[in-house]
This record gives C-alpha cells, sequence and structure tokens, in this order.
C-alpha cells in the first residue's frame, strides 16, 4: 500500500505570496464587509469570466440559496431541477419555501433531460435549475427557450463549471443568473467562498442585502437579511489564486489526457466528461463510467481502490431525491436514468500536481 491519494487536493499559492498579500490587513485591520479585497476580487472575476455583473457570498451555497430569494418566488412554488447534483442545490430550494420537481438527466453526459421539462411544468413553476455536472454544460439554448414560453427563470448551478465557455461566451452569461463555488476542492478556490453571475442591476442591490443584514448606512437597514459575505483572507487567497490558475489548469489538462489515454485500453471503463463543439474545459473533474462489461461493477472498483488507499467518490450517489432527508418522499417518481447513472459512475482523483506515479497506482487499481 501507497501514500493516501485523496480525490482531490486543494490549489493554493506559494506560500510566501499569499503570506506577503495579506500583510497590509495588520496594517489596515478591515478584515470583512466588503473591503479592498473583497472588491478587487469581484472585478477580476468578472474580466476572466467574461460577465456583466458578479455579487462574491461566503460560499457556494449560500450564493444558490439567497440568489433563489432574491427572485421572491411565492411560497409553495415549483422549480424544475436535477437529481443528480450535490445535496445542496436541492436544499437551496427546499429552504426558500418552494418545491423542487426532479426531472430526469442524459444517460450521455448526467445533465438535466432538456425534452423532459415541459412535461412537468404546471400552473405553480417558476423557475429551471440546471446544473452543469462535473463541467458537463447543459442543453442551454433549448432550456432557455423552454423558459421564455412559459415565463420561467433560469438558475444554472455552476459550481462545477468555472471558467468554461461556450462559443466563447463565458457560462456564468446564460440564464437569468448563474452561481460558482469556491471551496477549497474547486479547480479554483478561495478557501471558501462563491459568487452569482447575472445581467440585472437590481440584483446586486438586492444581492447585497440579503448577504449584509439589509444594512445600507449606521442607521438604515432596508431588509431583513443574512450575513454571507466573503472575508479579506478568502478574497486574497482567490486573488492569489487567480493569478495561477492557467498554471494548475494546464497540470489537470495533463493529467486528465494520461487518465484518458490509459483507461481507453480498460474494458467496460469509459470516460464521462462529455465536451461540446466550442467548449472550453476546466478539466476540475475526471469521472468514469463503469458498465456492465467491466471485470467487476462499480462498487467492487471502490473498494479495491479504498483498499490501496486510493480514495475515489460515488459522486453522485444516492440521487439527492432519493436522499434519507427526504424520507421516500419521490421514490414513485421515474428518475431511472438518473439512479442508474449514480449505480455505475465514479470520480477518480484529479487535481493540480497529481503526479503520473500516483496515477498509475490508480489506473492499475482499475485494471
Amino acid at each position: 500500500m501507497g501514500e493516501r491519494i485523496n480525490i482531490t487536493r486543494s490549489s493554493m499559492p506559494p506560500y510566501e505570496e499569499f503570506i506577503d498579500a495579506i500583510k497590509p490587513l495588520w496594517d489596515s485591520h478591515w478584515m470583512t464587509n466588503m473591503g479592498r479585497y473583497h472588491n478587487e476580487l469581484e472585478e477580476k472575476l468578472k474580466d476572466y469570466l467574461k460577465v456583466d455583473k458578479i455579487s462574491l457570498l461566503v460560499n457556494g451555497h449560500m450564493s444558490l440559496e439567497m440568489i433563489i430569494q432574491a427572485f421572491s418566488f411565492p411560497e409553495g412554488s415549483e422549480i424544475i431541477t436535477s437529481p443528480f447534483t450535490f445535496i445542496s442545490t436541492t436544499h437551496a430550494i427546499v429552504r426558500n419555501g418552494c418545491k423542487p420537481v426532479f426531472c430526469d438527466v442524459k444517460a450521455s453526459d448526467g445533465t438535466i433531460d432538456e425534452e423532459k421539462i415541459e412535461d412537468l411544468i404546471t400552473e405553480k413553476t417558476v423557475a429551471i435549475l440546471p446544473i452543469h455536472v462535473y463541467g458537463n454544460l447543459c442543453a442551454t439554448e433549448k432550456i432557455e427557450k423552454i423558459a421564455k414560453d412559459y415565463n420561467l427563470k433560469v438558475i444554472y448551478d455552476a459550481a462545477h463549471a468555472f471558467g468554461e465557455s461556450l462559443n466563447e461566451v463565458g457560462i456564468g452569461n446564460f440564464g437569468d443568473a448563474s452561481i460558482l463555488s469556491f471551496h477549497a476542492t474547486k479547480v479554483f478556490n478561495s478557501i471558501e467562498g462563491g459568487a452569482v453571475c447575472f445581467h440585472d442591476d437590481w440584483i446586486y442591490e438586492k444581492l447585497y442585502n440579503l448577504k449584509n443584514f439589509g444594512i445600507r448606512s449606521e442607521t438604515l437597514v432596508a431588509e431583513v437579511g443574512a450575513n454571507a459575505k466573503m472575508n479579506e483572507f478568502c478574497a486574497i487567497m482567490g486573488l492569489c489564486n487567480l493569478r495561477h490558475l492557467a498554471e494548475a489548469i494546464k497540470s489537470r489538462k495533463e493529467a486528465f489526457d494520461y487518465y484518458c489515454e490509459a483507461l481507453d485500453k480498460i474494458k467496460g471503463i469509459s470516460t464521462f466528461r462529455v465536451l461540446k463543439p466550442g467548449e472550453v474545459n476546466n478539466y476540475a473533474y475526471f469521472p468514469i463510467l463503469v458498465t456492465d462489461e467491466a471485470s467487476c461493477n462499480r462498487n467492487e472498483i471502490y473498494d479495491k481502490l479504498r483498499s490501496d488507499d486510493i480514495f475515489a467518490r460515488k459522486y453522485f450517489y444516492p440521487i439527492t431525491a432519493d436522499q434519507n432527508c427526504f424520507r421516500n418522499k419521490y421514490k414513485e417518481v421515474d428518475l431511472h436514468v438518473a439512479r442508474d447513472l449514480s449505480k455505475h459512475i465514479l470520480t477518480l482523483p484529479l487535481y493540480e500536481g497529481i503526479t503520473r506515479a500516483e496515477q498509475d497506482r490508480v489506473i492499475k487499481a482499475l485494471s
């Protein structure tokens, strides 16, 4: 058994660079409340992501929860979404007093099946919340046509798709809003952090109120809000990591390509990262599909990897609709593609700086 190989490892700038970058905080003592570095990161991300407007928040989940809240949907409204995602997506809907209406996904890439959305629309439907799964991009054109026809909002969960673009359009430009996650496990991180990308000016003001208790001055609280601001330490980490992002993505791509070449020779295992024409990839994840032709099933491969201190993930299993917190509420909903995928998908270790020796250990365990 070799040293432990985790599913991911946080990208970090050189230690001295980060220490030098945070030194001014000891002079200013300004550590939060939309300080200099928070504002600088917003501007730099706006340029990098090629978006009109962006608002930084404490994490990706609160970004999603608060953009849903910003639209002020009536209690009990229905939001059509995918169950093949991290539980955060579904929780954000429920915690806003809305009902998730689960649409099945496509077997080809795990994204919401746009051909099944219209059948789920009712008089209570207010929005569609698709997920760019593993960075596999949704059928944005078709989804947004449906939304326009039925006067629905579209909010994309783009937590897996930081920096990606389609035909030179940054991913944050699609829909009425898109959320991003800058969690330590993501291709770009600010330790913890998140953002909402959008077009309308009113959304910036609304999110500002929601993430800062509604405070607009020393004496004015304009509306009821929460505390979901990004602090200056996280913003500085984001600024540092942004400078090294091209290098990090290059390292990930090299590791991604190495996996692809090696796994192409293993029967019953295929990659599950689907590039559309004109798409720029971020190489954030390396999911594989374990078919019935493989020498052993997904769970057996998972166990085999763990026995060698290699920590892959059954990502996503079970689907969110089948999680215990929903107490079988959705067990009769036809989500057979998502459920089947969840039993065959495995994400392999992939991160900046993963060595060929580490990858070879993973590949050997899969053979």
